[in-house]
C-alpha cells in the first residue's frame, strides 16, 4: 500500500456520464490543476474521436505537464495511431474479456481476443510506447481466461494490466480474492478500475489495493458512467488516514478542484458527499455541535483544511444551547438562560417550517424580532 499509484480518468470515463461534455478550455484547466496538486497520471481521453477532443488531448499534451498523459484505445492499429498523432507516449488498450463483451463486440469469437490484443500491443510497442491493457468486464469473467489474457499481455510486453469492474457488481471480500490471485502470478502492475452502480466502487478499490495492486483508476468526484467511478478524493483521502499512505498530493486543494468539476460538469453534489461536500464538515445537532466546539476530533475524522474546506455550525430544528450561544457570541450577542431559551425554541420552530437551517441572517433576525417583543436587550 506504501506504493500506490494514482491514474485519473475524469477526461476519459469522468466525461462518459451521461450527459456530460467537457470544452477543451475546461478540460486544459481540469488537467492542468491535477498537475498542480501532484495527481501522477492522467488517462485524458479518447483520441480516436478525433475533432475537438484530439485538440484537446494535444493542447494538454504540448503543455509539458509533470503528470504522466495517457490516452484510451480499443484494440485497434487506427486508435494507436490517433494516439501518437496527439503526441501521447502512453496508451491504454482496452479488450473484452467476459462472454457477454466477447459476443457483443467480437460475435463470441474468443480468437480475435488473442489476435486484436496482440496485434495492436505489439504495435504500439514498435512505436516505443508505455502500454497498459485493461481487461473489460474481469469481474464477470471466467477466471482462469482472465489469467490467461493478463498473462499474454505480460509475455508481449505490457507494462501495467488493468482489472475492471465494469458494472460494478463485486463486494470488497470478493475483489480482493481475485485480484488477489492475479497478484500471485503477474510480474507487471496491477491496475484497479471500479464502477459504483452498488455503492462499493471506493471500498472495491481499496480492497484491490490491500489485495497487491498498486495503481487505481479514480474520477473526481466519483463522475463516470452511471453511478460513477472511485472518486478520487476519497481514495486519497482513504489511503492517507486511514493506511498512513502519504501519495504526495496537496489534499489542501481537493475541494477546489472538486468545485472546478462541479463547475465544467455542471452537475452539483449531494451535501453529504465524502470528503468535498458542503455538509461534510457542518454541524447542526445539538449533542455533535457541543462535542465539535470542545474538541473537533469528537465528531470530525480530520480537520477541514486538509481538504481546503472550512467548519459550518448552523442553527435549525436540531440544534442546542451551546451552538446558539456560541453563534451569537461571534456577532457581540450574549443572552442569559431564559432569553436563549426563547431564541432558541423560535429557531427550532421556523426551521420546521421552512424545513431547513437558518441562515446566519434570518437567525440575527430572530434575535431582533425577540429582543423587540420580549425586551432582550
Amino acid at each position: 500500500m506504501n506504493h500506490v499509484h494514482i491514474n485519473d480518468t475524469t477526461l476519459r470515463d469522468g466525461e462518459q456520464a451521461a450527459g456530460i461534455v467537457f470544452s477543451a478550455a475546461e478540460k486544459i484547466a481540469i488537467a492542468s490543476l491535477m498537475d498542480a496538486i501532484g495527481i501522477p497520471e492522467l488517462e485524458v481521453g479518447i483520441p480516436a474521436m478525433g475533432g475537438s477532443e484530439a485538440e484537446a488531448i494535444t493542447t494538454i499534451v504540448q503543455k509539458g505537464l509533470k503528470t504522466a498523459l495517457l490516452g484510451w484505445n480499443r484494440a485497434v492499429r487506427s486508435d494507436i495511431e490517433a494516439s501518437i498523432a496527439c503526441g501521447l507516449q502512453r496508451v491504454h488498450i482496452s479488450i473484452p474479456v467476459s462472454d457477454i463483451q466477447i459476443k457483443a463486440k467480437f460475435q463470441g469469437k474468443t480468437n480475435l481476443v488473442w489476435e486484436r490484443l496482440r496485434d495492436s500491443l505489439n504495435f504500439a510497442l514498435d512505436k516505443g510506447l508505455f502500454v497498459s491493457v485493461g481487461a473489460e468486464d474481469a469481474s464477470r469473467a471466467d477466471e482462469s481466461f482472465l489469467l490467461e489474457v493478463a498473462q499474454f499481455a505480460q509475455n508481449l510486453g505490457a507494462s501495467r494490466f488493468r482489472f475492471c469492474d465494469t458494472v460494478g457488481i463485486l463486494d470488497p471480500l470478493t475483489t480482493a480474492q481475485k485480484v488477489g490471485k492475479l497478484v500471485k502470478s503477474l510480474n507487471i502492475p496491477i491496475e484497479m478500475h471500479t464502477h459504483n452502480d452498488f455503492g462499493l466502487a471506493t471500498a472495491n478499490a481499496l480492497a484491490g489495493l490491500q489485495a497487491g495492486a498498486t495503481s487505481v483508476n479514480t474520477t473526481v468526484n466519483g463522475l463516470g458512467e452511471r453511478a460513477g467511478n472511485a472518486a478520487l478524493e476519497e481514495m486519497i483521502m482513504a489511503l492517507k488516514r486511514l493506511y498512513q499512505v502519504e501519495l504526495g498530493v496537496e489534499t489542501a486543494r481537493l475541494r477546489q478542484l472538486s468545485q472546478l468539476v462541479i463547475q465544467a460538469s455542471g452537475i452539483a453534489l449531494p451535501p453529504w458527499k465524502a470528503i468535498v461536500g458542503d455538509n461534510i464538515f457542518a454541524h447542526e445537532s445539538g449533542i455533535h455541535a457541543h462535542g465539535v466546539l470542545q474538541n473537533p476530533q469528537t465528531y470530525e475524522p480530520f480537520s477541514p483544511d486538509e481538504v481546503g474546506w472550512k467548519r459550518r455550525l448552523v442553527v435549525g430544528k436540531h440544534s442546542g444551547r451551546h451552538l446558539l450561544t456560541n453563534l451569537l457570541s461571534q456577532h457581540g450577542i450574549r443572552l442569559n438562560h431564559e432569553e436563549s431559551q426563547v431564541v432558541l425554541d423560535s429557531v427550532r420552530h421556523l426551521s420546521v417550517q421552512m424545513k431547513r437551517s437558518l441562515t446566519v441572517e434570518e437567525l440575527l433576525d430572530v434575535v431582533s424580532n425577540r429582543s423587540m417583543s420580549h425586551g432582550i436587550v
